[in-house]
């Protein structure tokens, strides 16, 4: 097995240790990869990556050993990550912790190389301070219940995407790469997060009355039966959610992929459709183009909620 492999990104030249170290192995479902896939795939979609990640804390999900190996969670950067690379102290109970911010390719190559699979990133940004607490995102999470296909998530997103155009709010779609789909509302940082989650809580709690035998916002798995989870729980502070172009610990790397709302109507979708392999060729075509910048602050479209209520 190779030790080194000294690679240039940018103005940096990093050296990617066990560059030939398994993370992915060969299964019935996917392809083996290596670290050195992971690195040159990270570096193949930052220029797409990068917009989702600036100035936000992340929470790394590292496999040293591969996805069949343990993993772990990492808040706290440690000491020995290079200057170089971006760091912010944020709050937390009884404290602060200093987090992760990726600003640029070569950090997340770094990051790689750290076999930090799935960056998780923060919904609210660091650039001005005083607005750490509110964030720029608002997330409905579409989890399917066990043995579920991916038919319902299809009809969730579809229901969803309805009330949020009754809503006048501007929303993408991306797939999780793991068992459903991401709905992403653009604000403005206006709102606090507990504002926020209240909004996404009731937004769903919407949806779940119109459906309540396909739909549910129990947090219980036992209380949901086989019903369809709407997950508004990432909607709070320090919380996080699987950035866009992020690879997930699966066999055959899939990858979390924007997409457009036509592409709701393929039958073949599912949420781990695209890969390392292929996932680029989503993120040069653009499925979110604009979206992000068309922020909404959301006293209008609580008005509107609640005429509907």
């Amino acid at each position: 097995m190779t030790s080194t492999e000294t690679v240039r990104v940018g103005r940096r030249t990093l050296d990617i240790h066990r560059p030939d170290k398994v993370l992915f192995p060969a299964s019935g479902s996917g392809k083996e990869y290596t670290k050195s896939d992971l690195v040159e795939y990270y570096r193949a979609v930052a220029r797409f990556m990068l917009p989702h990640l600036r100035g936000r804390p992340l929470m790394l999900e590292r496999h040293p050993d591969g996805i069949d190996g343990p993993q772990f969670m990492q808040k706290n950067t440690p000491d020995h990550y290079p200057d170089w690379i971006d760091r912010v102290e944020v709050p937390k109970e009884g404290g602060t912790v200093v987090q992760t911010v990726c600003e640029d390719t070569a950090t997340l190559v770094y990051l790689a190389d750290q076999a930090c699979i799935t960056p998780h990133r923060w919904l609210s940004r660091t650039d001005r301070t005083d607005r750490i607490d509110k964030p720029d995102r608002l997330v409905f999470d579409l989890d399917p219940p066990d043995g579920g296909d991916f038919t319902s998530v299809r009809q969730a997103a579809s229901l969803m995407g309805e009330l949020l155009d009754e809503l006048k709010l501007p929303a993408g779609l991306m797939t999780t790469g793991s068992r459903g789909l991401h709905v992403v509302v653009p604000l403005t940082r206006r709102h606090a997060f507990d504002e926020v989650r209240d909004f996404a809580t009731d937004v769903a709690s919407t949806l779940v009355d119109a459906h309540p035998d396909d739909l549910t916002i129990e947090a219980r798995k036992k209380d949901r039966g086989d019903r369809l989870y709407l997950d508004v729980q990432r909607n709070a502070y320090a919380q996080t959610a699987v950035a866009p172009f992020a690879v997930r610990a699966k066999p055959g790397a899939p990858v979390a992929v924007p997409i457009s709302w036509s592409q709701l109507d393929d039958p073949h979708l599912d949420a781990r459709r695209w890969s390392i392999a292929d996932s680029a060729e989503q993120g040069r075509a653009d499925p979110w183009a604009g979206l992000m910048q068309r922020g909404r602050s959301l006293g209008p479209a609580r008005r509107l909620l609640d005429s509907l209520r």
